[in-house]
């Protein structure tokens, strides 16, 4: 039958804890389908029934509840080899992370720092805040070795996806669309949207216009060439222009002379750690994308995860 894998049993543990395939699935960012695959593998290696499946409830079996123990110490033993073979190839390499103004207060940003500062202490970091220009440039020159960015990025560069959010529309609050409680794209045809800095890529700058529009209207831009967050906002709000941002943005720049609107059929905005694909392998970078993974996957503040707290006895060795 086989034996079950690492990644089997994280699956166990998370399902165990929802009690709820979808839940559990999206969870871990994958379909249901998948999971209960996934699921039922495992119980075939096994040879046991984990869970009792109804249309309207999922409970584990005894046997599943007397397994979990082991399951748990199985996957947290691995972590820790991991953990201590990464620390290991790091040696004292200090990773420098690039950051914008704009997501230096967002929960997945908070989150990794605080998990680096947990797991591995000896690769710093250095933090960077640059403007929306010069954080590409700076990694494309290797002044940083990685970044906090929202998607699109350039093609040069490799990704592991934080967390997804509505992009909302910021306009000025004496618009006639700020009574609105949302509106569509095709309600901001002939608004000019602010324009960003040539120095940004292109598709960055398309995608924060929501250019091209569905039914391919021209989309209109200001004069502006705007590299910071906080002028983007002054500039939408002088009234005459709109700007696409993250949700987050509602909640951390509340401003009287703004309002921020959902658009009905605008795609999600996705903040990712970024970093040059030629470093992939970099004991580093592979650091840093296991910190990445810990966080996502179980989408809990810094503190509260068994995951990313158990393994400091090894930082003593190690870091």
């Amino acid at each position: 039958m086989g034996d079950p894998t690492i990644h089997q049993l994280r699956l166990l543990l998370v399902l165990a804890e929802e009690l709820h395939f979808k839940n559990a699935a999206d969870k871990l960012f994958l379909t249901q389908s998948a999971l209960s695959q996934q699921i039922r593998s495992l119980e075939h290696r096994l040879g046991v029934t984990l869970f009792t499946r109804t249309s309207r409830r999922v409970e584990m079996t005894p046997t599943g509840t007397a397994l979990l123990p082991l399951a748990e110490k199985v996957v947290n033993a691995t972590e820790n080899l991991r953990l201590a073979a990464s620390r290991s190839a790091i040696g004292d390499t200090r990773l420098r992370l690039g950051v914008c103004e704009n997501v230096a207060a967002l929960e997945p940003t908070r989150n990794v720092l605080g998990a680096i500062s947990s797991l591995y202490p000896c690769l710093g970091p250095e933090i960077h805040v640059f403007d929306f220009a010069e954080q590409m440039i700076a990694l494309e020159n290797g002044k940083i070795d990685a970044a906090f960015a929202y998607m699109p990025v350039p093609s040069g560069l490799d990704s592991y996806p934080l967390a997804s959010e509505p992009r909302l529309v910021c306009v000025c609050s004496s618009d006639p669309l700020a009574t609105r409680s949302s509106v569509t794209l095709a309600d901001l045809a002939g608004h000019p949207v602010v324009s960003l800095a040539p120095e940004m890529f292109q598709e960055g700058r398309d995608y924060w216009a929501a250019d091209p529009r569905p039914d391919g209207s021209p989309v209109l831009y200001t004069d502006h060439r705007v590299t910071r967050f906080e002028s983007l906002l002054s500039m939408a709000s002088f009234g005459g222009a709109i700007a696409f941002v993250p949700a987050a943005a509602a909640r951390l720049y509340p401003r009287p002379d703004l309002r921020y609107l959902p658009v009905r059929d605008l795609t999600d905005c996705t903040l990712s750690m970024v970093w040059p694909k030629a470093d992939g392998k970099k004991p580093h970078i592979s650091a840093l994308k296991d910190i990445c993974e810990q966080v996502r996957r179980r989408s809990l503040p810094v503190g509260t995860e068994q995951d990313l707290t158990r393994p400091m006895e090894l930082e003593a060795a190690y870091c």
